[in-house]
């Protein structure tokens, strides 16, 4: 039995496949087999023997060696070979994604991680400036044509401003303790600017704009009053002991930095699973706002959640109950997850599947930070008012 493979060549590329035959055609090459190949096996075969890039698509089929194996014009089409090819190079693309998305990912966790660790104004000003690379993005996506051809958006003008304002919020939380004057005055500013306008105004503009004020600029603030607020010292955390003198020492491990760690440590740890949980088991769709979420890697997701959570108040000792430890994952959970759906369904709107191209496999910063919009808002109620509450 001979497999004859058919290649309609680009002219730029020769072939490089060796051939049985003295002087093989620059557009077939046969290719004699002891026995049949199943079609899998032959697309295995044709696949990793390849080079990478496939600069030309081909056909296969199997074609009789001899008289005893049938009639001479007698052919099995194997049309699947070239999809075969074609899933080879997407799976090639998707690997070589994920190594940009664990690479750039260890980079953003380590910085962000000393970021944290520094707290104060460092803390506050990376913070500024991931709102503002987060609502330009988001305002990139309000002006998109998927959500432009249903609304009116904010003026261009209108959204720059806006997103110096929401990056002004944070460090204004820090100086000042509270954002209520803040928001209220920046929401009040935009409405003016939107009405006096020439043209005719409309409320999509308004509505959109504010959202953004309050998504972009309000709910990050929260993880500034969480790592910078809660000031108390949380003296069974063991680590403070061996903590340099000259960087705080034991005082420096505050509960709001304790939380803080855990809390990004535990929405790291529910992407990273729920990532792995999909594409290991994932069947179940979870929503269609998100085709790629399933129930499954929610559930996985979930699981590492509480078990960072709670690994990581045993290390740090904080919360020192259990419950109350996987409570706190629980709740990192479930504002990660809902904060990537709000971005999903604007960007599902907008017709664009990442919001930026600024962190290689990531996207844009909205794209990356998604999951802790409302995250922070949930961790400070929850140590600010839950736990005094029960008296943990």
């Amino acid at each position: 039995m001979a497999a004859r493979l058919d290649l309609d060549c680009c002219p730029l590329f020769p072939i490089s496949l060796p051939s049985p035959s003295p002087s093989p055609s620059p557009k077939s090459l046969a290719l004699a087999f002891p026995r049949p190949i199943p079609p899998i096996r032959l697309r295995l075969h044709l696949v990793l023997r390849r080079p990478r890039r496939l600069p030309f698509r081909f056909t296969a089929a199997f074609v009789p060696s001899s008289a005893a194996d049938g009639p001479a014009d007698q052919e099995l089409p194997l049309k699947d070979v070239e999809a075969a090819v074609v899933i080879d190079q997407q799976r090639q693309n998707q690997g070589s994604q994920l190594r940009k998305r664990v690479i750039f990912g260890l980079g953003i966790g380590l910085g962000a991680g000393g970021v944290v660790v520094a707290g104060g104004w460092v803390f506050t000003v990376a913070v500024a400036a991931a709102v503002f690379a987060a609502a330009r993005g988001y305002f990139g996506l309000v002006r998109s044509r998927g959500i432009a051809a249903g609304m009116t958006p904010p003026p261009r003008y209108l959204s720059r401003v806006c997103s110096v304002i929401c990056a002004l919020m944070p460090v204004l939380t820090l100086y000042f303790g509270h954002m209520d004057v803040s928001v209220t005055s920046s929401a009040f500013v935009v409405a003016m600017a939107l009405i006096l306008q020439r043209g005719n105004p409309r409320f999509a503009q308004l509505s959109s704009a504010v959202f953004g004020l309050f998504y972009c600029g309000y709910l990050p603030c929260f993880w500034v009053k969480l790592r910078c607020g809660l000031s108390a010292p949380a003296l069974n955390t063991k680590v403070g002991n061996f903590w340099p003198v000259l960087l705080g020492g034991q005082a420096h491990w505050t509960v709001g930095l304790v939380a803080t760690l855990i809390s990004i440590s535990s929405i790291i740890a529910a992407d990273t699973f729920a990532f792995l949980g999909g594409r290991a088991f994932g069947r179940t769709p979870l929503t269609n706002i998100s085709p790629k979420k399933t129930l499954e890697g929610a559930l996985a997701g979930l699981s590492g959640c509480i078990v960072i959570a709670v690994l990581l108040s045993k290390i740090l000792c904080w919360p020192t109950s259990l419950i109350s430890a996987a409570a706190f994952g629980i709740l990192n959970f479930t504002g990660s997850l809902f904060g990537d759906l709000v971005e999903s369904m604007i960007k599902r709107d907008a017709g664009v599947k990442d919001s930026g191209s600024l962190i290689p496999g990531h996207g844009g910063i909205l794209d990356r930070v998604d999951s802790y919009v409302f995250t922070g808002a949930l961790c400070y109620s929850f140590v600010k008012i839950a736990l005094p509450l029960f008296g943990i």
